[in-house]
């Protein structure tokens, strides 16, 4: 871990630095307290200087907010979809570095010493694991790692499950139902014997595969967050039959139904969490299709869950989708669609909506040719 060093009162204090997105830690550091203004600390954290919050907790968060905006009032809108997205992007790593130069000091027990400042040691243990001394993060990554003990805590609600999924930090959570309920209606293949899972996330798809009559489910990822958090979920779910590896994309073997749903917009994630939203150059979608054959069993099929949205907003052609299906010696046997349901949908105001509105997610049953 890296040290940040910062003069307060007048004493030099240390740190060790931690971000989630691999930041740099900021070159200075500045104390800065609730008399600060918004104005003030936007312009110091143009500058690249890291602001270490130090007055109220509530008042911190304010900040943020009334940084945000400013960092908001240069987002330009056009009309090509390619462009858009592009800006979009764009606006959102500013932001993301703008907000993140506001930092908040975890005392040596992942404490939180500001006023009327919520009990965080829990939750930054689970999100980072035991203490290991005092340590600066960004204030947007903290309350972060709030939201997710939250979900975690509560669940998500599946209906294809009649239960919770519980998702840990840097897990994406299956908010958004679509596709679990695709993956719960399509015809199953004539044999319903072995399973995989890829990129299994929460195990939320392994869960509903084991549901509908699978005894042996193997779900694999290649992040050791995501493989905690499944075994989690289906240990309580009473699945403990599904064997959980990683890291790996394929499991050894063979399996009459392989499931994957990849990130679906080719892109680079700036964090562990996008990483279940972008795949950069779509290189997980190509790395199962290219192995898929390989691992079926005669009249066995794979499950691909995609969403049109890359299409839609020029990143991919959907001749290219088929084209790569093709390239591994696969063809569709048949596909099952679906319209998003998520507030981003429905919301005019959102960025990128024109796009999100004529969306459709799709699972492509494929047989070897």
């Amino acid at each position: 871990m890296s040290t940040v060093f910062w003069t307060e009162d007048n004493t030099f204090r240390t740190a060790c630095w931690h971000s989630e997105t691999a930041a740099p830690p900021p070159d200075s550091i500045v104390p800065v307290e609730d008399r600060t203004t918004a104005d003030t600390a936007y312009r110091l954290a143009r500058a690249g200087n890291g602001l270490l919050w130090r007055g109220d907790f509530h008042n911190g968060r304010q900040l943020l907010r009334a940084m945000g905006r400013r960092v908001d009032r240069d987002v330009s809108l056009v009309d090509d979809p390619a462009e858009a997205f592009r800006r979009y992007r764009a606006a959102r790593r500013r932001r993301a570095r703008v907000l993140g130069k506001l930092l908040v000091l975890l005392e040596d027990d992942n404490s939180l010493r500001l006023r009327r400042a919520p009990d965080v040691r829990r939750a930054c243990t689970e999100a980072y694991g035991l203490p290991r001394g005092r340590t600066v993060v960004a204030l947007t990554e903290l309350l972060g790692v709030l939201g997710a003990a939250q979900w975690r805590e509560k669940g998500v609600y599946v209906p294809a499950l009649g239960d919770r999924i519980h998702p840990h930090y840097g897990v994406f959570s299956p908010v958004r139902g679509e596709y679990v309920d695709l993956v719960a209606r399509a015809p199953l293949p004539a044999h319903t014997d072995i399973a995989f899972d890829l990129g299994t996330g929460t195990g939320v798809l392994a869960a509903v595969l084991a549901r509908r009559g699978y005894t042996r489910i193997t779900a694999t990822d290649k992040s050791s967050r995501a493989l905690d958090c499944a075994r989690a979920n289906l240990d309580r779910l009473g699945r403990t039959f599904v064997d959980v590896q990683g890291p790996t994309l394929f499991p050894d073997g063979k399996a009459d139904l392989v499931v994957c749903n990849p990130p679906w917009i080719p892109a680079t994630p700036t964090s562990a969490l996008e990483s279940g939203v972008y795949d950069e150059n779509s290189s997980m979608l190509h790395a199962f299709l290219s192995g898929l054959p390989a691992h079926l069993h005669p009249g066995g099929e794979g499950w691909l869950i995609l969403s049109d949205l890359p299409e839609l907003l020029g990143l991919r052609t959907h001749r290219d989708l088929l084209d790569h299906i093709a390239d591994a010696g696969l063809v569709i046997a048949d596909q099952l669609e679906t319209r998003p349901v998520h507030p981003r949908a429905h919301n005019p105001t959102t960025p990128l909506h024109a796009a999100r509105v004529a969306e459709t997610i799709t699972l492509y049953r494929l047989v070897p040719a």
